[in-house]
């Protein structure tokens, strides 16, 4: 029922007879669901400038000093715009319900942590003052550390979008092929990874992503009945 469901919608979909006035029709309503990126950078912004710097609880424990400085994960970590974004367009022109459960998932799992870093604020001193090495990565990565702040941490968005584009991905009719399914994940893991070489997050805050991503899952793809 959910697979014919589903490429019946997909066969009706065509972007070229969108108009606002058609935003309210079934066949466009999930274009709606993009209104909360501009809505959520304006709350992560308003976040960011809420508290002052004496106000944040530094994320920090044992295993963090265990784990070394590795710019090579510089790579993975800016690889997750490009995952993220390019997950939401593929889904959003060629696997319509696909989109909608994951963009669902976005706003919960980003409403939640915005909720938690307006009442748990955070931050971390994590990194390095001086590199361990000189090279173009190291010197990429001290240039985006100036503009980069080190608050709101905890849980990570970068492994909440990470999570997001993974099981967006999944759940993609035509992407179900084992190999697939495996790059999918192993991105996502190496994302996951690049918070904590990078120095950008604590392994608290990866830890403290999971149970808000386990909690969206439910909502958006566990609970009988979510399937469009």
């Amino acid at each position: 029922m959910y697979r014919s469901s589903a490429k019946s919608l997909l066969k009706k979909m065509d972007y070229r007879n969108f108009r606002l006035s058609k935003l309210n029709t079934d066949e466009f309503r999930h274009v709606k669901l993009l209104l909360f990126w501009p809505l959520f950078g304006i709350l992560f912004s308003f976040v960011e400038r809420f508290y002052h710097v004496g106000s944040y609880y530094v994320m920090h424990c044992a295993f963090d000093d265990a784990i070394p400085f590795c710019e090579w994960f510089l790579i993975p970590y800016l690889f997750w715009f490009v995952y993220l974004i390019g997950t939401l367009v593929y889904t959003f022109f060629f696997d319509v319900p696909a989109f909608k459960r994951m963009m669902r998932f976005i706003i919960c799992t980003y409403t939640i942590t915005m909720v938690i870093y307006l009442l748990f604020p955070t931050c971390q001193n994590l990194r390095p003052e001086v590199f361990p090495r000189n090279n173009a990565l190291t010197r990429f990565i001290g240039w985006f550390y100036t503009f980069d702040t080190n608050t709101n941490v905890c849980p990570s968005i970068h492994v909440l979008g990470s999570v997001a584009a993974m099981f967006g991905l999944l759940d993609c009719r035509k992407l179900q092929k084992p190999w697939v399914k495996f790059t999918v994940c192993v991105i996502a893991l190496l994302i996951c990874a690049s918070t904590v070489f990078m120095k950008q997050h604590s392994i608290l805050d990866v830890l403290c992503a999971l149970p808000v991503c386990a909690l969206g899952w439910w909502l958006c793809y566990g609970r009988p009945g979510r399937h469009g």
